[in-house]
Parts: structure tokens; sequence; C-alpha cells
């Protein structure tokens, strides 16, 4: 049989998807979507086309079904985008921004004739000042290159031969592109702290001027506190507050008023920690001792990609899993939109958050072959053998890794950091481990996700396939199953791939699949709560191409668990003595 084509109960996203706001942190009544049919062309010089190859649907990759082109961008060509727009009467307020939620992976951007800005890496969100380029009609060129795994650079899972665990690469634009205005003086930025213990949250505001600014709280519409002051300004609750949880995830609206321009946003009183309990280290949620049980979540799409085909897509994952009683996702070598973090933090869903990997081509016999044979603490400051020879590769990875933990630190949903795993380009995991720390101490970290452990962090991070689960316990970390099952069962009807499959555990049929991750469960994960294990991710919340070992479907269309059978090995998990 040839390949399915795979569509999704989204799949019609019409001529403007994803008009949503997409910085729900950090909203502005400005807003000027730009989402929409665009004219492409692919080159193979790095000359600006005279001619268009066609119209792509923005912001869906061309190697997606929905983009309408559903062609591959090769190492060696350049992929140009060209719109036109205007902007509407009183729209300009002093300053006008251009904003990508992410292109993949360089890309240069045009706008009315003069290069506005150069952005490297495909994963995290940038703007741009234009105001000084517009004119009363205006031309967006984008153009792009993406080498995928013929370099070192940031890449996850894609690559450009699809095979097992390895998945299609996509290029270009794949988030929202946008136009907002602010006046010449304003808020660029803001970070948000909520301090527990003290009854509080920090309010640091980054602005392009020297006054002060005025941070509200708000519950249910009505103000609760506020506070002015320059910088960094702590609001203080009168009579107590309501934690956030995934059972409670309540969330408080946040105010920021300068002179010239007010923001609006959110935040969760929540709280982060490790005690030891019974002579076994234990995280904690608001003070508490809480079992993590999550599944790994890779966030492809069988229309989109890496692009969710529309904002109900992106809660409808989250809101299947949370039914079935799992209380945490661990995205996997990927940043979402920022839209799916404020859906966890709305819905109630933990989550950690994979950096995703680059370095040049993996040396197999580093992260695969060792490791299953038990040789898995191999030091990672042999960069050669961990793929990050090039300085500029390392820093690279800094420099994202810092724009990415910068762009989502205020999500409340955000328990862990996941900078390396299984050793994909893993270098210095435990200086990264440590500026992690710097940057963010509320927050846990997952230094060596897998193997490779140097040591560091928060966790003991197991990935167990194959075989029975030998838990290790520390004085000093917790024991996490950051990776295991990946049992498998194809309904033919929905994969991507019906004469072929990657799987850790291949069930003939549903009854038979289920059965087995009942007895999984039950002798890996609820046997081994007591005896210290503090999290567990299940691979994974759906099938992605030919790897079929998901919840549900690649198209989302069939939930292969038994929802019943799942919901109560997650009752019993939940019970289960700490």
């Amino acid at each position: 049989m040839a390949l399915q084509k795979l569509t999704t109960q989204w799949s019609d996203v019409g001529d403007k998807p994803l008009q949503e706001y997409p910085r729900p942190q950090f909203r502005r009544q400005s807003y000027l979507n730009l989402n929409g049919w665009w004219q492409y062309a692919f080159t193979k010089i790095d000359e600006q086309p005279q001619r268009y190859d066609g119209n792509i649907l923005v912001p869906f990759s061309p190697e997606s079904a929905l983009s309408g082109v559903n062609r591959q961008l090769k190492p060696n060509e350049f992929l140009w985008y060209r719109t036109e727009f205007s902007l509407p009467n009183s729209f300009n307020k002093g300053l006008v921004f251009l904003n990508f939620g992410a292109v993949d992976s360089v890309c240069e951007v045009y706008f009315n004739g003069r290069l506005a800005c150069r952005h490297e890496g495909g994963y995290n969100a940038f703007s741009v000042d234009v105001t000084s380029l517009l004119l009363p009609r205006n031309t967006l060129v984008v153009k792009v290159t993406d080498a995928t795994e013929t370099s070192w650079r940031t890449r996850g899972k894609q690559t450009l031969k699809r095979k097992g665990m390895w998945y299609t690469a996509q290029s270009g634009i794949w988030q929202t592109v946008w136009l907002e205005s602010v006046p010449s003086q304003y808020i660029r930025g803001v970070r948000i702290t909520p301090d527990c213990d003290n009854a509080c949250v920090t309010v640091e505001t980054d602005c392009n001027f020297d006054e002060p600014v005025t941070a509200i709280i708000m519950k249910d519409g009505e103000e609760i506190a506020k506070a002015d002051g320059k910088g960094a300004v702590t609001v203080r609750f009168p009579d107590g507050f309501r934690f956030w949880s995934p059972e409670d995830p309540f969330l408080y609206d946040l105010k920021i008023i300068s002179r010239r321009d007010t923001v609006d946003s959110y935040f969760a009183m929540r709280k982060f920690g490790m005690q030891k309990i019974n002579g076994k280290v234990r995280l904690t949620l608001n003070g508490k001792p809480y079992f993590q049980n999550g599944l790994l979540d890779q966030g492809y799409w069988s229309d989109g990609l890496y692009t969710a085909p529309s904002d109900e897509a992106m809660i409808y994952d989250i809101t299947a899993m949370k039914q079935l009683g799992f209380n945490m996702l661990r995205k996997h070598i990927k940043v979402e939109p920022m839209r799916w973090y404020y859906h966890c933090d709305r819905l109630g869903m933990l989550v950690w958050q994979d950096m995703p990997s680059g370095g040049t081509r993996q040396r197999k016999w580093v992260t695969m072959a060792l490791p299953f044979v038990g040789i898995n603490k191999l030091k990672d400051s042999s960069y050669r053998m961990f793929s990050r020879e090039e300085k500029e590769s390392r820093n690279a990875f800094l420099r994202e890794y810092g724009e990415m933990l910068n762009q989502l630190y205020n999500c409340p949903c955000i328990c862990a950091w996941v900078p390396f795993n299984e050793g994909w380009g893993q270098f210095d995991a435990a200086k990264v481990a440590k500026i992690t720390k710097e940057f963010d101490d509320t927050r846990y970290v997952d230094h060596a996700s897998g193997w490779h452990d140097q040591g560091a962090g928060d966790f003991l991070s197991m990935h167990v396939y194959f075989k029975r689960v030998r838990l290790k316990t520390e004085g000093r970390r917790a024991t996490v199953l950051s990776e295991f099952g990946g049992y498998s069962y194809m309904d033919k009807a929905h994969s991507f791939n019906p004469d072929r499959t990657y799987s850790y555990k291949l069930f003939p049929d549903r009854q038979s699949f289920n059965q087995g991750v009942r007895k999984l469960y039950e002798e890996e994960v609820i046997a081994k709560i007591p005896q210290g294990l503090c999290a567990a991710v299940y691979t994974q919340v759906s099938d992605v191409e030919e790897e079929v070992n998901g919840l549900l479907t690649y198209d989302r269309k069939v939930l292969k668990i038994d929802a019943d059978m799942m919901r109560d090995i997650n009752e019993k998990i939940k019970n289960a003595k700490l």
C-alpha cells in the first residue's frame, strides 16, 4: 500500500488559519494577523525570484499537506515567501513591530526592499521594528534556508530521509506572523515570579523608558492588589491566595500599566520542590508530595507537521490526555506556539520542556548502542564524541536555549527544563544545568534525560525500553522514569504507512495492546512508586508517521487505549503511597 494521506477533523483550515492572538501572556489591543495565502518560490541561487512558483498557506511549512505545496526544501536551496498588506487606519501608535512565532531555520526578512533582520534558529519567536520602513502599501519578503541534519544547527527529530523515530523535516514559517503597534515609550517584556512562601508575586519589567509602572492583580475581573515601581515590583496578596495545580488550574489576571503603554497578562501561584519522605526523595507541588504522571508529546500532526491545524486541535490533545487521568506532558524536542502553553496553564497540565537537539550526525554507539548494554555515563566534555565539536554549534545552542528559557519563563505549567536528551548533541550538561538554575531556580532541571548522566540537575533520569525497570535512588536527586513504554498497535485505516512500522513492542490487536499496557503500568510504575519512583513519562501521546506507539492515531481520530482502563490505572497511580 502507498502512504496514506491522513487528515484530522480540523484539516479544513480556510484561507486565514490560526487567527487567535498568539502571545496570551503579553497581550495588547493592537494586532494584525498576516496568516493566509502568500506567494512562494524555491531557487538554487541566492537571488529574489522575479516569478514565484505559486501560493502557500502560511503558517504551514511547504512540506505539509495544509500548506498546499507538499515540497521539501533541500539544504542547497532557498525558499522565498512574499506578501503585501496595508495597515488599517490609526493602527500606528508610534512604533510598529513585525513578529514571527518561529521560522525554521535561518531566515532574512526584507520589508519594502530593505533587509529588516536576520534570524537563526527554528524554534524561538523574534520581532523586528519596521516603523522606519513603512509605506502605504507594504511588501514583505522572507528568505529561508534549512540544512536539517547536514549541519550542526538545531533540528529536533527532523530528517531529510524519514525513518522510524526520525520524522519528515519541515522548513520555513511554521508559526503565526503578525504585526502590533506600541507607543514610542513602551514595555518591552515582563518576567513574573510567584512567591508562595511570602504570598506575593514579583513583576520585573523591561522598558525603554525610565518611569514607574503599575502592576495590578485581578481576580474575576476585580482588582485585588497592586504596586508601583521601576524594574522589579512586588505585589502582595492582602488576604491569602489560591494555589494552581492540575486539579485546580486557577489563574490570576495581571495588568501592567505605564504612562503610555498597557499590557495584559496572567500568572499562577504554584511552587515546585523536593523533600525526603520515609527516606525517599519526592517531588512536591505546593509543599505536598506529588507524583508526576505523564506522556511524551512530540507535537506532530498528520496534516500540518509541526503546526497544529487549529487552536482546537492543540486543545484536543491536552484535554484528551487529561481526561485519561494524566497530569503532565513532556514536550519532546520541540518548542510549541505560546498558545499551547496557555492552554496547558488554563486546563491544568504540567509540562517538562525539552530543548530541541542539534549538533552534527550522531555517533550511534554513543547515543544508542552503549546505553543499551549499561554504559551510560560517558563524560560529555568530549565534544567530538557527542557531535558538538564546533564551538559555533555550542554557542548557538546556548544562545537558543537561553532564548527558549526567557520566552517560556512565565508559563505556570512548565515545571522542568530538559536541555539534553539521550546524549544527542550533549555537551557540558552539568554547566548547562548550573546556568539554567542561575536563570530560573523555581523549576526542576533534567540535565541529561535518559543517559550519560553527569551527576547534575534535580533528576536521576532513566529511559527504559525492552527490559524491566531497575529502580535506582539516591539521597539528593529524585528518580524519574523520563521515558518508558512505547507499546504499539497499528490501526491500518489510520496509519501513515500500513506496510511499515516502528515500535518498541508491537501487539497484533487492540485487546492485547491494552492488556500489555496495563501489565506494564502495574509492574513498572505502580509497584515502583513506594520504592522511590517520582515521575513517569509514557511514550507517547500519538502516532507519528511510521512510529505507531501512540495512545492516539496520527490523525487523532482513534483512541487506541481503552479509556476506562487508563483512567483506572491513573487513579491507582494517584492514590499510590509516597
